[in-house]
């Protein structure tokens, strides 16, 4: 019987907690309403991160040339 009265007791301190974080959640969706369309239009216009195509094919370049390395390393290795 002390197993279920631990699982009982480990459960309403879990209630207890989901509570608090309820009251937490509630408070900031209400600070968000509060603050209006602003708020919520200021989080959506993350500007997205371009590279152009001469970026691309440089990192690409870098990229197979330390693969190529690591690729020989190995083989060397092996011998």
């Amino acid at each position: 019987m002390t197993l279920l009265a631990a699982i009982r007791r480990e459960e309403q301190k879990l209630e207890k907690e989901l509570g608090k974080l309820q009251g937490r959640l509630n408070g900031v969706k209400a600070a968000a309403k509060a603050l209006g369309q602003s708020a919520s239009a200021e989080l959506g216009t993350a500007k997205k991160r371009v590279l152009s195509a001469a970026a691309r094919a440089k990192i690409s370049r870098a990229a197979k040339k330390r693969w190529a390395k690591v690729k020989a390393g190995a083989k060397k290795a092996v011998s």
